[in-house]
């Protein structure tokens, strides 16, 4: 079922990526396929609007969207337009957009996210930035703000269990607006990372120091998604190479990810996403095996997810091969709204990513850049 315009010029070329375009079960959900829209952050509304709710619904042809990171609490970001999942108005904004992913035959999951240390700190009405420790990021590049002044240093949380529960409050929130399920942003260098890393959390309490302690922040939040959903509408992100937002990352910290990853199978969540080494995105981390992280999950439920930079081709050797059970897609999704139906035929996605209207619409009109990307048409590409 799609509301949107596949082209008839383009379901009647032949499938030249098969595996990719077939099910997969996802605990409870059978995905159509397996192709996965990652999280995108794209600064269109704090309270989901009917621009996002087409922006999602034209890309409900992927087996999986993963949204854009929703904040847990107001003071938690370092975007001036990013939505939440934190109070009735932000709840209420989220259900409408579910409604017409569902209506277009699509599955949907939220992705909880708290930024920690790298919010911006004229955003967080005029009380402290927090992470694990207190370790300032090095940078401070905020994407639309000014950047001055900077990553500032954090103020170490006291009871983590606190912010834990803005994590199950969010989920809750997400339930009822019609979630299908919730993704964990424990990835990138925001606060559940924070507490993974050991650069940035240098905690000699029960939530640092070991491998078991700095994981478990992030196993604490798993349980209360767990107890909101079930552990089989429940993911989370990981990026274990580090690099971005000043983490890690690697060899020093892959114990951490070990344990983390074999409590998570042991939880049977539904899936866990590695982001793999990205030479512009992991820059200043270190390169780690993903697939051994993937192979802690061979004798579990859980489904294995990895991102960082696929084309369709290489996609699909890695599902056919059985190194991953679907790929995540960024980029080519968000400039591509029928994507997935691309990607199966080996056609190419639009080129036209519009890198200036990512995070600042043209022309203060939402849309531009966002739900304008064309569909295709007899062999056009943008």
């Amino acid at each position: 079922m799609s509301t949107y315009p596949i082209s008839p010029a383009l379901l009647s070329k032949p499938i030249i990526h098969p595996t990719l375009d077939t099910p997969l079960d996802l605990g409870s959900l059978t995905l159509k396929n397996r192709v996965v829209m990652a999280s995108l952050t794209r600064n269109r509304g704090v309270v989901s609007n009917p621009v996002n709710a087409t922006y999602y619904a034209q890309r409900a042809s992927t087996g999986l969207i993963v949204s854009e990171g929703t904040l847990v609490t107001p003071q938690g970001t370092e975007w001036i337009d990013c939505p939440g999942l934190y109070d009735e108005r932000t709840t209420a904004g989220w259900t409408n957009t579910v409604a017409e992913v569902h209506k277009a035959g699509g599955v949907i999951f939220a992705q909880l996210w708290h930024l920690g240390r790298v919010c911006h700190p004229h955003l967080q009405a005029n009380v402290p930035n927090v992470g694990p420790s207190a370790v300032k990021a090095q940078g401070g590049k905020f994407r639309l703000l000014q950047g001055q002044p900077g990553y500032v240093t954090p103020v170490a949380i006291e009871k983590p269990q606190a912010y834990a529960m803005l994590y199950r409050h969010a989920a809750e929130n997400a339930r009822r607006a019609g979630f299908d399920g919730v993704e964990l942003h424990a990835a990138n260098g925001y606060l559940v990372n924070q507490f993974i890393d050991s650069k940035s959390n240098v905690r000699t309490d029960a939530y640092g120091g070991s491998p078991e302690n700095r994981a478990r922040f992030a196993l604490e939040i798993i349980d209360h998604l767990i107890a909101v959903y079930g552990a089989d509408r429940v993911g989370i992100k990981l990026s274990p190479s580090g690099g971005y937002n000043d983490m890690q990352g690697g060899e020093p910290d892959l114990p951490t990810y070990t344990y983390l990853v074999t409590q998570l199978a042991h939880r049977g969540i539904a899936y866990v996403q590695v982001t793999r080494y990205l030479d512009d995105f992991s820059a200043g981390g270190a390169k780690v095996d993903v697939l051994a992280l993937g192979q802690l999950l061979k004798n579990s439920t859980t489904k294995f997810l990895v991102n960082g930079g696929f084309d369709a081709a290489e996609a699909e050797l890695w599902v056919k091969q059985g190194k991953a059970d679907a790929i995540v897609f960024g980029r080519p999704i968000l400039a591509t709204p029928d994507f997935k139906d691309r990607a199966i035929r080996g056609v190419q996605p639009n080129t036209d990513l519009k890198f200036n209207e990512f995070y600042v619409p043209k022309d203060n009109n939402p849309a531009l850049g966002y739900t304008d990307y064309p569909f295709y048409q007899d062999g056009k590409v943008e």
